[in-house]
């Protein structure tokens, strides 16, 4: 593996994105850079403080931080800070990823199907609590009757679903102005729907909504995040865990760095 980190040499970062995950129980967590383009991971850093992340800005030239056109990363402010610190014109740059931001809308949908249930205004159907998390085209085809057939009962989690996709729309709109009409459009029917967690998570994402925005502008490739997240699952899988960071590290690096591991 340092081998391969060697042969890398001093490539051209252009876009990046950065994310966090856990190893092992408890909050135990790594922080990872890894190569929009080229779907490699670049940096495995202990624990999600700014000091982890500078640290990797700190082995880039400043050519490397002069290249770099766009950041994706969670809304997770030491990041943030640290972006600010190392990259130039990092408020242009700096894109929250659709994926994170979904993640957090899902939760809020999630979160109202629970108090729905608790209040008893609906009985909980075994495995229903799944189909709220899907999105319309992936909803499985044996399950599309029976989530048809809860929609029409006007639920509350059914008016917080139909908030979640009408969102989706927003990455794919042409323009920031046409963005932030719909994000007003948007904001309005969630914060005036009477669902708490809708509008909270309306709140958070206007609070972050110029960098959301920049979406549009720095178009990121979401699906080389959620398909290395995947791998760096399958890895965490087949080892059963992780006792310390270190090997967590290691193994990411050998299956994930895009390594030339052959000796010449």
């Amino acid at each position: 593996m340092e081998r391969g980190l060697d042969r890398k040499g001093e490539k051209p970062l252009v876009d990046i994105g950065g994310d966090e995950k856990a190893f092992a129980k408890g909050d135990q967590s790594m922080t990872l850079v890894c190569d929009l383009r080229e779907g490699t991971i670049e940096y495995v850093g202990e624990g999600r403080k700014t000091e982890t992340l500078e640290a990797f800005y700190q082995t880039l030239t400043p050519e490397q931080r002069n290249g770099i056109q766009s950041v994706s990363m969670a809304m997770w402010d030491p990041f943030f800070r640290a972006i600010l610190r190392h990259v130039p014109d990092a408020w242009e740059k700096i894109v929250f990823d659709r994926y994170h931001i979904m993640s957090h809308v899902g939760k809020a949908v999630d979160t109202v199907r629970k108090r729905e249930t608790r209040d008893g205004k609906t009985p909980e159907r075994k495995g229903s609590e799944y189909l709220w998390l899907y999105s319309k085209e992936n909803l499985p085809e044996t399950q599309r009757e029976r989530f048809d057939a809860l929609r029409s009962r006007n639920l509350k989690v059914g008016r917080a679903w139909a908030m979640k996709e009408e969102l989706r729309t927003l990455w794919s709109l042409p323009s920031v102005r046409e963005a932030r009409t719909f994000w007003k459009r948007w904001y309005w029917w969630a914060t005036h729907s009477r669902l708490k967690p809708m509008g909270e998570v309306a709140h958070l994402i206007t609070r972050h909504l110029s960098n959301v925005l920049t979406c549009i502008t720095h178009p990121v490739p979401n699906a080389t995040s959620e398909g290395l997240n995947s791998r760096i699952q399958t890895i965490k899988k087949r080892a059963y865990g992780f006792r310390n960071g270190e090997r967590f590290k290691i193994a990411v690096c050998f299956h994930c760095s895009g390594l030339n591991l052959y000796s010449s």
